[in-house]
């Protein structure tokens, strides 16, 4: 009988590698690149259209592309909106268009009629004024109905405060920008915008190379390109110190809490998969650092998180969030601080390391086994010039991610000295409590704002 000698660890395994196929590429004329991925596991084909366009300021027409996307993609000049729409539902697939793309799904048999289907509603569509119409009212019903709605009111006051108005992300849809938008301006804006110039089609699944080829060939090479020239974008900044922002909200109660800041991170950087693991373990896991104090350890809310976003065109952001009553606000924000502390001052120990990376790990084993995920990876290693191993070598680059790297990414991304808490919440039971809060025995200055995030006297 063989003897196991259970002081000595085990020898990992080597990281598995993940193919998710070479794409075979081609360039239209007019700019357009298609890249095709097979997959023949299912008789299935995603078809993914990104157009990698730099963000632009809407200003007084704020909401025009918001207005596009809800009445894109339902016919066009050629087939009217029901015909349209039948026919996708006969054919059980899925369609839909944005002002940066389109998206459409549908069983490989299906594959030609549906990329006709989508080049049709994208190359000539019929933006009408009874569509236009009621679209903007629903839009304007929408804003009226969530006045009161603090998750509502967080979500564009949060975005305004920490990119300004000066940046497209920072803006924000009124009634009055939506109610006057015309269909002229509709159309110029989308011929503008919706080009070819830098745009990526993946066809990924069931498919023939050559037939793709062929139909997207027969389909886009009309589409036009249109030579645009961009404004720099706007460059924000972090705050100089930690503040806390103030939207009072006399009938919420809770509060709405998010705790941010702005950071310089690409996909393309080696701090990227670290700092990956490094959000999971503080608030990217339901047994993360910041859930576990404020929901299991406190009872302060169901639920607390943090993310992290990155950005081609500008700064990313780095992003914890929760809700809880008004008695504990003030005490929910010192908990999440200390948290932040924790994982920038305490090495993690190796088994929460482990079960971050198989946590997290697993969620992306199962994310490429859809053809989604591969459309959208195969544009990702184009739009944001990515080695084409990225995906190939992640699970082993996960892996390399050390303790001594979750502690150096979180003291270079997450910035408790440089952070924005933002509360949307009622100020008479909440105000007083947030202006004592310290931090490293400094008082967090408090600053109110209305809920389109200007700035009260």
């Amino acid at each position: 009988m063989t003897t196991v000698n259970r002081s000595i660890q085990p020898t990992s395994a080597p990281s598995p590698i993940i193919n998710l196929g070479t794409p075979i590429i081609h360039t239209l004329d007019n700019g357009l690149n298609l890249l095709i991925v097979e997959n023949h596991k299912l008789p299935q084909v995603t078809i993914r259209l990104t157009l990698d366009e730099m963000p632009v300021i809407e200003g007084k027409q704020k909401g025009i592309a918001d207005l596009i996307s809800l009445i894109a993609g339902s016919g066009s000049i050629r087939t009217d909106k029901d015909s349209f729409n039948e026919e996708i539902d006969y054919l059980a697939a899925t369609l839909s268009l944005s002002p940066n793309g389109g998206y459409a799904q549908t069983l490989s048999k299906y594959f030609p009629r549906v990329l006709e289907l989508l080049a049709e509603a994208a190359l000539y569509p019929n933006f009408s004024e009874e569509e236009m119409e009621k679209e903007k009212a629903r839009i304007v019903q929408s804003i009226k109905a969530n006045e009161s709605n603090a998750e509502m009111i967080m979500k564009r006051v949060q975005q305004t405060l920490r990119y300004t108005q000066a940046h497209p992300y920072g803006e924000y849809i009124t009634e009055e920008n939506v109610q006057a938008l015309t269909l002229e301006q509709l159309k110029h804006y989308y011929q503008a915008n919706f080009v070819p110039n830098n745009a990526y089609l993946v066809v990924a699944g069931d498919v023939n190379p050559q037939e793709v080829i062929a139909l997207v060939r027969q389909h886009f090479e009309f589409w036009q390109p249109v030579q645009q020239l961009r404004t720099p974008l706007f460059v924000p900044e972090n705050v100089a110190q930690t503040q806390i922002n103030l939207i009072d909200l006399p009938t919420a109660v809770q509060s709405e809490i998010r705790v941010t800041n702005l950071l310089d991170l690409g996909m393309d950087h080696p701090d990227y998969f670290p700092f990956l693991i490094a959000n999971n373990i503080l608030g990217g896991d339901f047994g993360s650092y910041i859930n576990m104090n404020l929901r299991e350890q406190n009872g302060y809310t169901y639920g607390a998180s943090s993310s992290f976003k990155t950005d081609k065109w500008t700064k990313g952001l780095f992003n914890i969030k929760t809700k809880v009553g008004n008695g504990v606000t003030a005490e929910a924000i010192k908990e999440i601080l200390k948290e932040v502390k924790r994982i920038q001052t305490e090495p993690v120990s190796e088994e929460k390391l482990a079960q971050a990376k198989a946590q997290y790990l697993g969620q992306f084993i199962l994310a490429t086994e859809r053809l989604q995920t591969i459309a959208n990876y195969a544009i990702n290693i184009r739009v944001r010039k990515l080695p084409e191993d990225f995906y190939t070598n992640y699970i082993a680059r996960i892996n390399a991610v050390t303790k001594e790297d979750v502690q150096r990414v979180a003291n270079t991304y997450i910035m408790p000295h440089q952070f924005r808490i933002i509360v949307v919440g009622n100020a008479a039971e909440i105000a007083s409590d947030l202006e004592q809060l310290t931090f490293e025995d400094r008082k967090i200055p408090v600053y109110y704002f209305d809920k389109y995030a200007n700035l009260l006297k």
